[in-house]
């Protein structure tokens, strides 16, 4: 897997975590830069945390599931994209706390990254170098969460719909790819 598609893979599953820290910072009367620090740790934190634990978990089964794998991949990343793009859909408004405490932000951090436990997974089917993906994949969420407390406070919710739609088509998108590649189809 090549540096763009992680960087792609990255910003496809920071998605959530951006929709969630726009959230934030419209939650926030005045915005202070440890808003945005504290919302990127947990988030970036858990987004490099929950693909590693998919990729040893993958590691373990691989040698059972390797005739099936690429389906596996492709299977797993549209479910996660379209999960994404339904999520897009919701109209149903997210009151979030403007507590930025650890009882608050662990809830919110291990929901935004349950996407990234999935991809881990599919990491070990395709033998991609798990210690630097998962600190791309961690900086890509830390900067895309500062960023999405900033725009929360200044413009409001009107992105987050916007910004989990994205993400959930460059997921499908990304396993499509990747069952196209080992089918032959595309090289």
């Amino acid at each position: 897997m090549g540096l763009l598609e992680l960087f792609i893979i990255a910003v496809g599953l920071s998605m959530d975590a951006f929709a969630v820290s726009i959230c934030k910072g419209l939650s926030v009367r005045t915005l202070r830069p440890r808003h945005a620090l504290i919302t990127g740790a947990y988030f970036g934190g858990f987004q490099a945390l929950m693909p590693l634990i998919g990729f040893f978990l993958g590691v373990r089964f691989q040698t059972l599931i390797t005739s099936v794998d690429h389906w596996i991949a492709f299977v797993l990343l549209a479910l996660i994209g379209g999960n994404m793009v339904r999520e897009s859909r919701d109209t149903d408004e997210e009151n979030l706390s403007d507590s930025f405490s650890f009882a608050t932000m662990l809830p919110l951090a291990v929901a935004t990254s349950i996407d990234a436990l999935a991809v881990g997974v599919t990491f070990a089917f395709l033998q991609v170098d798990i210690v630097p993906a998962v600190c791309f994949i961690g900086v890509t969420t830390f900067v895309l969460s500062c960023i999405g407390v900033k725009v929360g406070h200044v413009f409001g919710a009107k992105y987050k719909s916007r910004a989990e739609l994205f993400g959930g088509v460059v997921l499908i998108l990304m396993g499509l790819k990747i069952l196209l590649e080992h089918l032959g189809v595309i090289g």
